[in-house]
């Protein structure tokens, strides 16, 4: 993976003088901007304790993408032969070469041996300090910066470490990163973190349906109902046979939950024999299904989910939810990837505590008990409808969690990520100014996250066009959002999507100037696929409501995509695993509904438009159920 626009300057070459010195120093990290709200106030004080931590660099993790490409390509003798958990961890568990160097480096440098000390996991080397100190081994300065609402934070402009010692360490906190844990604590609202993942679901319903209840799989151009679903998609009423060896997990953070109320309403018209079915909950850090705030803010993004994804695998086959963080310090996603795998706890230092909820709540008021690690089992597809800007984050910060991704997919589970609701632009509309910033008048175009990440599938919208039926192709979703899609910042193109991409630059290549797009046709390009994302029917808070968005089309793809599992699993296969190496493949060619109408504008322009083939708009297209079941069950 190759950073092509960055937060924080990684690797320069900048040279300075340090005593004493094992090798020259070089710059290892440089912030370019205080985060907005950050202001400096001092220098820090010199004799103030800090612990300095250092990340620690995992072995083999350059050839990641290899080996997911060798169990994921169809065309690979290893296709469907996924690793286990064990032979993940064995695989890029830290070296003692780089725990020894490190540690040699801190010894040389005077920090006595008590003061050193590696994590049980081997993920950090942690080291009892001073500024003073701190600020000599890293060759940087210190400085108090405060925050508008009162918070403070320790941080330096730019540090550097020894040239031997840079391929050994990722990254050292405190040091560029800013502490983004601003957590509300009080008051009569739900706590609530500047780190969250966002949905944008309250901005995408438009309220209580008026008049009669729609009908199940009619007038699918102004409702979309399950029926309409299985109509657009060939999809079949057909029991699973293997439900016991396939699942399906449905991510939510709270405050974001569900009523069982809202699912009962909703099975009780539109699938009657899952009424008073529940999902299977699984707790993570404190998770449960609150009830204290009663609204489509809270309940809009889960109700929506579970309603689409129980009711197109059918009662059979359980969903299990995924419920992340308590009402104080929410969380990120890398709480819930500690929870599904125990050895990213450790990866690359663990967690970012700029960005990740720290548990047991070091401030009191929230989750007491120990941070959930390993604690849950994967399931076999995941769908998440939440995510961020990918400037929100820093490149490590993304690549780091990314290479988790790729994990997950070397142990057969299929990762599905919304693409986004603004087209072109960032969440909330936001886009990217020159000096790295993000406003609504920005003209950069500015892409999601985790949907730039090449180890994960990203779903955009599509939409049934007005006076349209299911039986008439698909548009692009331009009504109330706009399918998020693009290239990517910080990932490199992967060779899987090469050639589909290279179509679409080379016969369609959009007509804007190089410097507000990544225009080098190098870079990671999303959505890998699309589904319908518009004037979905959805019981929340006890009455129905049209929602719209790119939080709708990934269950729906992820419940097609279980229901594929089932297959394979019954016929005594592996399940799809990691899927975009087979999606783009030539086997698969015309699995998917070519959408070539629409477009996602945003930051000031048209965007994007949907083409013939691969476009960044939707993707490859619409699953076509009854081809993709065949096409992969030709698979070994």
């Amino acid at each position: 993976m190759r950073a092509l626009f960055s937060f924080v300057v990684l690797g320069l070459g900048l040279l300075v003088t340090a005593e004493p010195s094992l090798s020259p120093y070089t710059i290892h990290e440089k912030r370019t901007y205080v985060p907005p709200a950050w202001l400096l106030k001092r220098r820090h004080d010199p004799n103030t304790p800090i612990p300095l931590r250092f990340a620690l660099i995992q072995k083999n993790i350059d050839d990641i993408g290899k080996y997911l490409m060798e169990v994921s390509h169809p065309e690979s003798e290893k296709y469907g032969k996924h690793w286990s958990a064990g032979d993940v961890l064995e695989m890029f568990a830290p070296s003692d070469e780089t725990i020894d160097a490190v540690r040699s480096w801190l010894l040389g440098s005077g920090v006595e041996s008590n003061r050193i000390r590696l994590t049980s996991n081997k993920g950090w080397i942690e080291v009892t300090s001073t500024v003073e100190e701190a600020e000599h081994l890293l060759q940087t300065e210190y400085n108090l910066y405060g925050h508008t609402s009162g918070k403070e934070h320790i941080a330096c402009d730019a540090y550097h470490l020894p040239a031997h010692i840079v391929p050994h360490v990722d990254f050292v906190t405190p040091s560029v990163h800013f502490d983004a844990k601003l957590t509300r604590r009080g008051g009569t609202d739900p706590a609530r973190s500047v780190r969250n993942p966002t949905t944008g679901i309250q901005e995408n319903s438009l309220g209580m349906i008026q008049g009669p209840l729609p009908t199940n799989g009619e007038n699918c151009d102004q409702y979309i109902t399950l029926g309409c679903l299985r109509a657009l998609y060939g999809l079949s009423d057909t029991p699973p046979h293997a439900t016991r060896s396939n699942s399906f997990g449905i991510v939510e953070y709270t405050p974001q939950s569900y009523l069982q109320s809202d699912l009962d309403y909703f099975f009780g018209n539109y699938s009657p024999c899952l009424y008073g079915k529940s999902p299977k909950m699984v707790s993570i850090d404190g998770g449960y299904a609150q009830t204290e705030y009663q609204n489509v803010s809270y309940y809009g993004e889960s109700d929506l989910d579970l309603q689409y994804a129980m009711g197109l695998v059918g009662p059979s086959q359980m969903v299990t939810l995924y419920q992340v963080g308590d009402m104080v310090e929410n969380t990120s996603f890398n709480n819930f990837l500690d929870a599904i795998d125990g050895s990213y706890c450790t990866f690359e230092g663990g967690d970012d505590p700029t960005q990740d909820a720290i548990y047991p709540d070091p401030y009191g008021g929230g989750y007491e008990g120990p941070e959930a690690c390993g604690t849950a089992l994967p399931a076999k597809v995941i769908s998440t409808s939440y995510g961020y800007n990918e400037a929100d984050l820093t490149p490590f910060y993304t690549a780091r969690q990314c290479a988790e991704y790729a994990k997950l997919g070397l142990m057969g589970v299929t990762i599905l990520y919304s693409s986004g609701d603004y087209g072109v632009a960032g969440g909330g509309g936001l886009c990217l100014n020159p000096n790295g910033t993000q406003t609504t008048t920005g003209m950069i175009f500015n892409p999601s996250f985790p949907g730039t990440c090449p180890y994960i599938t990203s779903v955009g919208a599509t939409m049934v066009p007005p006076n349209s039926t299911v039986y008439e192709p698909e548009t692009a979703c331009e009504e109330v959002i706009y399918s998020g899609g693009g290239f990517s910042n910080y990932f490199s193109m992967p060779d899987y999507q090469t050639s589909a991409v290279d179509y679409y630059l080379k016969n369609y290549h959009p007509n804007y100037p190089a410097n507000i797009w990544n225009s080098t046709g190098m870079s990671r390009a999303f959505p890998d696929i699309s589904a319908n994302g518009a004037n979905y029917v959805v019981a929340i808070d006890g009455q129905f409501e049209l929602v719209y968005g790119t939080s709708c089309s990934s269950p729906v793809s992820g419940a097609i995509f279980t229901m594929i599992n089932d297959a394979r699993i019954a016929a005594g296969k592996s399940t799809i695993g990691f899927i975009n190496p087979t999606i783009y493949s030539s086997a698969f060619a015309g699995a998917f509904n070519d959408i070539t109408n629409g477009s996602n504008p945003g930051c000031g322009t048209s965007g994007f438009n949907a083409t013939t083939g691969w476009d960044p708009v939707t993707g490859l297209g619409t699953p076509n159920f009854p081809k993709l079941l065949a096409a992969w069950l030709a698979l070994p």
